[in-house]
């Protein structure tokens, strides 16, 4: 099957990280997801992760990564990025393409800085520089309401800062039932991850990526801002921008040709 789906773990550091992977392309993509993955990580979700991936699988091979299953509690975004490039290391994978999502793409910043010989195009989607003021205020309401173990205030609070209104119009109907699906046995990885947020600022140090970059960015995005698009578009010296105008956070989801934009950059020369 062209799919070729697969579940897979590394260890590092006396724990694991798990990983998917799908399609038999020679080229790499590594994904890395959002703040979600502090509630629901990819664990055995291959064949639920690679659909959207079909039209590409002929030319890469999709590597998606959860951060390590034990965190410490003051772990940082330089110490996530620090994880993921042992293992990528330990899976022979150099100068990947690397596709970040809001948090994700917080790590993959630094693992740009960091680790250049890893990456080989960047792609930074909803994401920021920065833990700027509008980062500040949303991710501190929602460490909020993981410790007031409120997980439907938590998942209604994030759409509404994700989708456009005319998604949210649908969406809605869904809000009863929210609080029952998906809520974790405890919020002790999601308070670690979002608490990483807080502390990171990569603005200084941007000048520092120099492989081809590309920026995506949502105009309605109420959870970084579109703003912080264009201040990673300014900063890295090989990027380009697009921004959904009419789109929020979560414009990788929305967007149709969000993975065909992607896969465009990838391939040109």
């Amino acid at each position: 099957m062209l799919w070729n789906a697969k579940n897979g773990e590394v260890t590092l550091d006396g724990t694991e990280m798990s990983y998917v992977s799908f399609g038999r392309g020679e080229r790499t993509l590594v994904l890395l997801p959002g703040l979600s993955d502090g509630l629901v990580t990819v664990k055995g979700k291959a064949l639920l992760l690679a659909a959207p991936y079909i039209p590409f699988l002929d030319r890469y091979t999709v590597y998606m990564f959860s951060r390590k299953n034990d965190l410490r509690e003051n772990a940082s975004i330089r110490d996530m990025a620090r994880d993921q490039a042992k293992a990528l290391d330990k899976l022979g994978k150099n100068r990947s393409a690397i596709l970040g999502v809001s948090q994700g793409g917080m790590i993959a910043q630094y693992l740009a800085i960091d680790y250049p010989e890893l990456v080989g195009k960047l792609v930074l989607a909803v994401t920021a520089p920065r833990a700027n003021s509008l980062v500040q205020e949303c991710v501190k309401q929602w460490i909020s309401f993981a410790q007031q173990n409120n997980h439907k205030k938590l998942m209604i609070d994030t759409a509404e800062k994700s989708y456009s209104p005319n998604y949210l119009k649908k969406y809605r109907m869904f809000y009863p039932i929210l609080g029952a699906v998906g809520k974790p046995s405890n919020y002790d990885r999601f308070l670690v991850n979002a608490n990483a947020i807080l502390g990171f600022d990569a603005s200084e140090e941007l000048h520092k990526i120099c492989c081809s970059t590309l920026i995506i960015g949502g105009g309605l995005d109420k959870t970084v801002g579109v703003q912080a698009s264009y201040e990673l578009n300014q900063k890295i010296a090989n990027s380009e921008l697009h921004v959904y105008a009419d789109l929020g956070h979560a414009a990788y989801e929305e967007a149709k040709d969000f993975n065909r934009r992607v896969f465009q950059f990838l391939d040109a020369p």
